[in-house]
């Protein structure tokens, strides 16, 4: 039986010590991108235009070109229909 090296390399850490530094570190990142936000002027109109860009694109693209074609099926008729569609794709 052989002896794992790699437990020759292990320390223990506390992760109590640890908490308090990942918490600070944490609170600044997020104060940092707060801060950021507040002293925007173009950069608010510019984050206005990717949110509604975002909306067109997952909302009303879903909507229009991708219909839920397996509303309404059973389980059954569910099954048949993406093995059909993934046997049948080229």
């Amino acid at each position: 039986m052989h002896f794992p090296v790699f437990l020759l390399f292990l320390k223990k850490t506390n992760t109590r010590l640890l908490l308090p530094n990942t918490m600070k570190a944490l609170r600044k990142a997020i104060r940092f991108y707060v801060e950021g936000f507040r002293a925007m002027t173009v950069g608010r109109t510019l984050w206005t235009i990717i949110l509604v860009k975002l909306f067109v694109i997952f909302a009303v693209l879903k909507l229009f070109f991708f219909p839920d074609t397996l509303t309404g099926r059973s389980h059954e008729e569910r099954g048949r229909q993406v093995m059909r569609e993934l046997t049948n794709a080229n």
